[in-house]
């Protein structure tokens, strides 16, 4: 049976993840620059002092604490969540990736009061808003959060 520290680790491997491949494009792209990777796929270096999809980027600089103490808070959240119920696979996997990924996003604001993004989709002439490790964490994690109600909804309305 999972414990919650096995959850905790889990998250440390995706802030891991998540500086590691930060410190990768930091070290080989200048801002603003385009690696082709693929059609649709690109490297580009740019910092986010925003929220998902630039929001509140244009601030003047107070959102930068806004999400990290959002962020921390949400995390603290989770980490309790875990340890009461580390045995619920599902929603202790998607809970710990939103915890990762945000605490990953954390250190960025603290270090350079911006996001750095990296990953960049697009087709047919549309971009995607850069990310990075970390918010492909918190993504699957969310979605993971829904799946899991989901599920869980139906195991009430009929149990066998």
């Amino acid at each position: 049976m999972p414990k919650a520290a096995h959850w905790y680790g889990l998250a440390g491997v995706i802030v891991v993840l998540d500086q590691l491949s930060k410190w990768l494009v930091l070290e080989n792209l200048r801002f603003g620059e385009t690696v082709y990777v693929a059609p649709f796929w690109n490297w580009v270096l740019t910092f986010n002092p925003g929220a998902a999809f630039s929001f509140l980027a244009d601030q003047p600089g107070w959102q930068r604490w806004l999400f990290t103490a959002l962020a921390l808070g949400i995390s603290g959240w989770i980490a309790v969540m875990l340890r009461q119920q580390p045995q619920q696979k599902l929603l202790s996997l998607a809970l710990t990736l939103v915890m990762g990924g945000a605490l990953g996003n954390v250190i960025d604001r603290v270090r350079f009061g911006a996001v750095v993004d990296f990953i960049q989709w697009h087709a047919a002439g549309f971009y995607w808003p850069a990310f990075n490790v970390a918010d492909s964490a918190i993504t699957v994690g969310a979605i993971l959060l829904v799946v899991e109600q989901l599920t869980a909804t139906n195991k009430k309305e009929n149990p066998q």
